[in-house]
């Protein structure tokens, strides 16, 4: 009797077995067949059904507090309200606001500076001084203005290297003629003055000479000068 209820439970499982093996035979025939599209179909749902059973979702950062008295642990979302700030706070914050701006160095601008430079006509090197000089105005800050007069010559080659200089300048020429050397020079400051006071040009005026060597923080401390009045040098 028992041997032939053992015997039954055998076939009963042997029948199961075939049947399933039956069914995943049928299913993976079909499958093969199946296009691709609806294969990558099932393949994505399988996906995301196995990423939303194991993997984490993604959670929005909220505040989240549990509410008192509440034995069932709900959670209530809290918006979150700003805080008030005292007016003592603001009016401090303000003050020290105010006082690192005046903290702060302030621009002015530094006022202008006219270089005059009788260029001569009897000078050999007075191409080389030019230039010379030319490299040193241009590290000096602006405003700067070099006035340059010269003898009229058929030379060009001051005028070529104002133009290469990076200065604002204004070449002047003279028209007089002259023997002595000094009596040239100084008649070319007095027509770089008269030009200045023509054109009512305010700045301070200094008179540089070609062989002049000169110091930057010299263009700075006459900067500094209140009231001059310009006096061409014998």
């Amino acid at each position: 009797m028992g041997s032939s209820e053992r015997s039954k439970k055998r076939v009963q499982l042997w029948k199961k077995a075939v049947v399933q093996f039956s069914l995943c035979f049928v299913m993976g025939f079909f499958m093969g067949f199946a296009p691709a599209g609806k294969a990558s179909f099932f393949s994505s749902n399988a996906a995301a059904l196995n990423q939303s059973q194991f993997s984490p979702q993604p959670v929005e950062m909220l505040h989240l507090s549990m509410t008192p008295n509440d034995g069932n642990g709900n959670r209530t979302l809290m918006a979150e309200t700003p805080v008030e700030v005292p007016a003592r706070s603001r009016e401090v914050e303000t003050a020290e606001s105010l006082q690192e701006g005046e903290d702060e160095p302030k621009l002015v601008p530094g006022r202008l500076l006219i270089i005059v430079t009788p260029a001569g006509s009897e000078d050999p090197s007075r191409g080389v001084l030019l230039r010379r000089l030319a490299y040193t105005l241009r590290l000096v800050p602006p405003p700067l203005l070099w006035i340059v007069v010269e003898a009229q010559t058929d030379s060009s080659e001051v005028s070529e290297i104002l133009r290469k200089t990076g200065i604002m300048y204004r070449h002047l020429v003279s028209k007089e003629n002259f023997t002595e050397p000094a009596a040239e020079m100084d008649h070319q400051r007095n027509l770089a003055l008269s030009h200045i006071e023509h054109h009512k040009l305010s700045g301070i005026v200094h008179f540089a000479a070609l062989s002049n060597v000169y110091d930057l923080r010299f263009f700075d401390e006459i900067r500094d000068i209140e009231y001059g009045i310009p006096y061409p040098s014998r």
